[in-house]
Protein backbone atom coordinates (compact mmCIF):
# COMPACT_ATOMS: atom_id res chain seq x y z
CA UNK A 1 0.00 0.00 0.00
CA UNK A 2 1.77 3.49 -1.13
CA UNK A 3 1.52 6.57 1.13
CA UNK A 4 1.55 9.91 -0.14
CA UNK A 5 4.23 11.69 1.22
CA UNK A 6 5.06 15.88 0.88
CA UNK A 7 8.79 16.21 -0.78
CA UNK A 8 10.90 18.42 1.06
CA UNK A 9 11.81 22.22 -0.25
CA UNK A 10 15.52 22.55 -1.22
CA UNK A 11 16.93 25.43 1.09
CA UNK A 12 17.43 27.92 -1.50
CA UNK A 13 13.47 27.73 -1.56
CA UNK A 14 12.70 28.66 2.02
CA UNK A 15 13.03 32.13 1.32
CA UNK A 16 11.44 32.65 -1.71
CA UNK A 17 8.68 30.94 0.13
CA UNK A 18 8.74 33.32 2.91
CA UNK A 19 8.89 36.44 0.46
CA UNK A 20 5.52 34.89 -1.14
CA UNK A 21 4.05 34.37 2.41
CA UNK A 22 5.26 38.09 3.49
CA UNK A 23 3.45 39.36 -0.27
CA UNK A 24 0.11 37.16 -0.09
CA UNK A 25 -0.10 38.84 3.86
CA UNK A 26 -0.47 42.29 1.71
CA UNK A 27 -2.82 41.11 -0.61
CA UNK A 28 -5.10 40.36 1.63
CA UNK A 29 -5.23 43.27 3.34
CA UNK A 30 -5.65 45.20 0.37
CA UNK A 31 -8.22 43.03 -1.31
CA UNK A 32 -9.06 39.26 -0.27
CA UNK A 33 -9.22 38.22 -3.82
CA UNK A 34 -5.39 39.17 -4.25
CA UNK A 35 -4.76 37.19 -1.38
CA UNK A 36 -6.36 33.70 -2.08
CA UNK A 37 -4.19 34.47 -5.66
CA UNK A 38 -1.53 34.56 -3.29
CA UNK A 39 -1.96 31.13 -1.95
CA UNK A 40 -1.99 29.55 -4.74
CA UNK A 41 1.41 31.26 -6.20
CA UNK A 42 2.93 30.57 -2.43
CA UNK A 43 2.07 26.81 -2.96
CA UNK A 44 3.49 26.99 -6.83
CA UNK A 45 6.61 28.34 -5.08
CA UNK A 46 6.80 25.46 -2.33
CA UNK A 47 5.85 22.87 -5.21
CA UNK A 48 8.66 24.34 -7.35
CA UNK A 49 11.57 24.15 -5.10
CA UNK A 50 10.86 20.65 -4.30
CA UNK A 51 13.82 18.03 -3.72
CA UNK A 52 12.36 15.01 -3.73
CA UNK A 53 14.70 11.77 -3.14
CA UNK A 54 15.76 9.63 -6.19
CA UNK A 55 17.13 5.95 -6.59
CA UNK A 56 20.29 6.46 -8.39
CA UNK A 57 21.82 3.15 -10.34
CA UNK A 58 24.75 2.52 -8.70
CA UNK A 59 26.49 0.59 -11.21
CA UNK A 60 29.88 1.96 -12.33
CA UNK A 61 29.65 2.99 -15.99
CA UNK A 62 26.25 4.59 -16.05
CA UNK A 63 25.65 8.07 -16.97
CA UNK A 64 22.59 9.13 -14.86
CA UNK A 65 20.37 11.89 -15.89
CA UNK A 66 21.06 15.53 -14.29
CA UNK A 67 17.84 17.09 -14.36
CA UNK A 68 14.23 15.87 -14.64
CA UNK A 69 12.86 17.01 -18.35
CA UNK A 70 12.36 16.09 -21.62
CA UNK A 71 14.95 14.88 -24.02
CA UNK A 72 14.99 17.28 -26.41
CA UNK A 73 17.95 16.94 -28.54
CA UNK A 74 20.56 14.84 -28.91
CA UNK A 75 23.37 15.65 -31.25
CA UNK A 76 27.27 15.92 -32.03
CA UNK A 77 28.52 19.83 -30.43
CA UNK A 78 31.40 21.25 -29.24
CA UNK A 79 31.46 21.27 -25.11
CA UNK A 80 32.23 25.27 -24.07
CA UNK A 81 35.33 26.49 -24.67
CA UNK A 82 35.55 28.37 -21.48
CA UNK A 83 35.64 24.42 -19.57
CA UNK A 84 39.31 22.92 -20.99
CA UNK A 85 38.29 20.42 -23.30
CA UNK A 86 39.52 19.40 -25.99
CA UNK A 87 37.28 21.54 -28.83
CA UNK A 88 35.85 18.52 -30.75
CA UNK A 89 32.36 17.64 -31.31
CA UNK A 90 30.93 15.02 -28.84
CA UNK A 91 27.48 13.62 -28.11
CA UNK A 92 25.60 16.40 -26.56
CA UNK A 93 22.25 15.30 -24.80
CA UNK A 94 20.09 18.36 -23.95
CA UNK A 95 17.47 17.66 -21.30
CA UNK A 96 14.93 20.87 -20.66
CA UNK A 97 13.10 22.06 -17.70
CA UNK A 98 9.61 23.68 -17.67
CA UNK A 99 8.53 25.54 -14.21
CA UNK A 100 6.53 22.74 -13.19
CA UNK A 101 10.01 20.37 -13.48
CA UNK A 102 12.13 19.36 -10.19
CA UNK A 103 15.23 22.24 -10.68
CA UNK A 104 17.53 20.54 -8.34
CA UNK A 105 20.57 19.23 -10.93
CA UNK A 106 22.43 16.31 -9.88
CA UNK A 107 25.57 14.35 -10.84
CA UNK A 108 25.78 12.12 -13.89
CA UNK A 109 28.63 10.23 -13.12
CA UNK A 110 30.90 9.17 -10.04
CA UNK A 111 34.09 11.15 -10.45
CA UNK A 112 36.17 14.27 -9.49
CA UNK A 113 35.28 17.86 -10.41
CA UNK A 114 38.06 18.70 -12.72
CA UNK A 115 37.05 22.70 -13.68
CA UNK A 116 34.33 24.74 -13.39
CA UNK A 117 34.00 27.48 -15.43
CA UNK A 118 30.55 30.35 -15.39
CA UNK A 119 29.76 32.72 -18.83
CA UNK A 120 27.63 35.38 -18.38
CA UNK A 121 25.31 35.40 -21.52
CA UNK A 122 21.56 36.32 -22.89
CA UNK A 123 18.50 34.63 -21.70
CA UNK A 124 16.41 33.13 -24.87
CA UNK A 125 14.57 30.17 -25.01
CA UNK A 126 16.13 27.47 -23.45
CA UNK A 127 14.22 24.95 -25.92
CA UNK A 128 16.14 26.57 -29.16
CA UNK A 129 19.32 25.19 -30.21
CA UNK A 130 21.30 28.32 -30.09
CA UNK A 131 20.97 28.65 -25.75
CA UNK A 132 24.10 26.56 -25.55
CA UNK A 133 25.68 29.25 -27.00
CA UNK A 134 24.62 32.31 -26.20
CA UNK A 135 23.04 32.10 -22.80
CA UNK A 136 24.19 32.31 -19.53
CA UNK A 137 26.10 28.89 -18.09
CA UNK A 138 28.07 27.42 -15.66
CA UNK A 139 30.11 24.67 -17.24
CA UNK A 140 31.13 21.53 -15.30
CA UNK A 141 33.90 19.27 -16.14
CA UNK A 142 34.01 15.96 -14.59
CA UNK A 143 36.70 13.00 -14.84
CA UNK A 144 36.24 9.51 -14.26
CA UNK A 145 38.40 7.67 -12.25
CA UNK A 146 39.43 5.48 -15.78
CA UNK A 147 39.88 8.73 -17.19
CA UNK A 148 36.96 9.20 -19.13
CA UNK A 149 35.56 13.01 -19.22
CA UNK A 150 32.38 14.11 -19.06
CA UNK A 151 30.54 17.94 -19.46
CA UNK A 152 27.67 18.77 -17.82
CA UNK A 153 26.61 22.88 -18.71
CA UNK A 154 23.55 23.94 -16.57
CA UNK A 155 21.78 26.51 -18.97
CA UNK A 156 19.44 29.64 -17.97
CA UNK A 157 16.32 29.73 -19.69
CA UNK A 158 14.05 32.21 -20.64
CA UNK A 159 12.45 32.86 -17.19
CA UNK A 160 15.90 31.50 -15.14
CA UNK A 161 17.65 34.24 -13.72
CA UNK A 162 19.71 32.35 -11.33
CA UNK A 163 22.23 29.55 -11.76
CA UNK A 164 23.58 27.88 -8.55
CA UNK A 165 26.72 25.58 -8.54
CA UNK A 166 27.37 23.85 -4.93
CA UNK A 167 30.77 21.83 -6.50
CA UNK A 168 34.49 23.17 -6.62
CA UNK A 169 37.39 21.72 -8.06
CA UNK A 170 39.37 18.56 -6.74
CA UNK A 171 36.08 17.47 -4.89
CA UNK A 172 34.41 14.12 -5.70
CA UNK A 173 30.66 13.31 -6.50
CA UNK A 174 29.07 10.31 -6.78
CA UNK A 175 26.34 9.87 -9.75
CA UNK A 176 22.64 10.86 -8.66
CA UNK A 177 24.14 13.47 -5.96
CA UNK A 178 22.89 17.14 -5.81
CA UNK A 179 25.29 19.51 -6.95
CA UNK A 180 22.72 22.70 -7.17
CA UNK A 181 19.79 24.39 -9.33
CA UNK A 182 18.39 26.58 -11.56
CA UNK A 183 16.02 29.18 -11.36
CA UNK A 184 12.79 28.87 -12.80
CA UNK A 185 12.69 27.47 -16.64
CA UNK A 186 15.85 25.59 -18.01
CA UNK A 187 18.19 23.36 -19.43
CA UNK A 188 21.21 21.09 -19.09
CA UNK A 189 23.15 19.53 -21.34
CA UNK A 190 25.10 16.60 -21.01
CA UNK A 191 28.26 15.66 -23.43
CA UNK A 192 29.33 12.23 -23.57
CA UNK A 193 33.09 10.95 -23.62
CA UNK A 194 34.02 10.05 -27.19
CA UNK A 195 32.13 7.54 -29.10
CA UNK A 196 29.57 6.83 -26.01
CA UNK A 197 25.93 6.48 -27.77
CA UNK A 198 23.03 7.56 -26.31
CA UNK A 199 20.24 5.14 -24.52
CA UNK A 200 17.79 7.99 -24.12
CA UNK A 201 15.34 8.93 -27.37
CA UNK A 202 14.26 12.67 -28.42
CA UNK A 203 11.23 13.21 -26.99
CA UNK A 204 11.56 11.18 -24.06
CA UNK A 205 10.92 12.45 -20.36
CA UNK A 206 14.10 12.09 -17.85
CA UNK A 207 14.18 11.41 -14.07
CA UNK A 208 17.43 13.58 -12.41
CA UNK A 209 19.34 10.64 -10.32
CA UNK A 210 17.31 7.73 -11.95
CA UNK A 211 17.24 7.93 -15.47
CA UNK A 212 20.10 6.28 -17.15
CA UNK A 213 21.27 8.29 -20.11
CA UNK A 214 24.33 6.43 -21.24
CA UNK A 215 26.51 3.17 -20.39
CA UNK A 216 30.69 4.15 -21.00
CA UNK A 217 31.07 0.50 -20.39
CA UNK A 218 28.67 -0.69 -23.36
CA UNK A 219 29.15 -0.46 -27.00
CA UNK A 220 25.81 -0.75 -28.20
CA UNK A 221 24.16 1.63 -30.93
CA UNK A 222 22.22 4.63 -30.47
CA UNK A 223 18.03 4.07 -29.46
CA UNK A 224 15.40 4.85 -31.65
CA UNK A 225 11.99 5.61 -29.84
CA UNK A 226 8.30 6.54 -31.50
CA UNK A 227 5.80 7.53 -30.18
CA UNK A 228 2.94 5.30 -29.00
Amino acid sequence: MSTFTVPPIHKEGWRFVGLFVVVTAVLFFIWEPLGWLGIILTLWCAYFFRDPARITPNRDGLVISPADGVVQMIQPAIPPAEIGMDQRPLTRISIFMNVFDVHVNRAPIDGEVIALAYRPGKFVNAALDKASEHNERQSIHLRTRDGLNICMVQIAGLVARRIKCDLVAGRNVRAGERVGLIRFGSRVDVYLPDGIAALVCVGQRAVAGETVLADIRSDEASRLGEER
